[in-house]
């Protein structure tokens, strides 16, 4: 198997589970029938607001002691703007493990970083499992 096709299996993997992570939190997901800048626009259970998300593979650096990283930039080596993205979202997906997804604004870096200790003190982690009592409370904010 070629290396273009893994990654490309890959980012729609990472991308797959971003939504089932946002609808596990209660967000709706929409999908464009047109290539759009941002990979996901979703609704805020809480505000009813769309918002734009791009999704990105986390990486795992050895050689800055197994930090994390998301590289937030277009493949052009720009980073996104708040026009293009309000969220970023963070997959890690180890080989053989359940992918953790973290969620965060966009800060218009083109790096985020974190411990794997302190990934979830600095993002926000939406677990993919699905808890309907989010939809219980988005429903009472309402």
């Amino acid at each position: 198997m070629g290396t273009a096709h893994v990654t490309e299996i890959t980012a729609k993997y990472v991308e797959a589970v971003a939504k089932v992570a946002l609808m596990a939190a209660g967000w709706t997901v929409h999908t464009a029938e047109t290539n759009e800048v941002y990979d996901i626009l979703a609704t805020d259970p809480l505000t009813g607001d769309a918002k734009k998300v791009q999704v990105k593979t986390i990486r795992q650096r050895q050689d800055r002691g197994d930090d994390l990283v998301v590289y937030a930039k277009k493949g052009n080596g720009t980073i996104y703007d708040r026009s293009e993205a309000d969220y970023i979202i963070g997959v890690w997906a180890a080989d053989g493990e359940i992918p953790r997804v973290f969620m965060f604004e966009n800060r218009l870096l083109g790096e985020y970083w974190a411990s794997e200790a302190r990934a979830a003190d600095r993002w926000v982690e939406l677990p993919i499992a699905l808890d309907r009592s989010v939809f219980a409370k988005a429903a009472d904010a309402s």
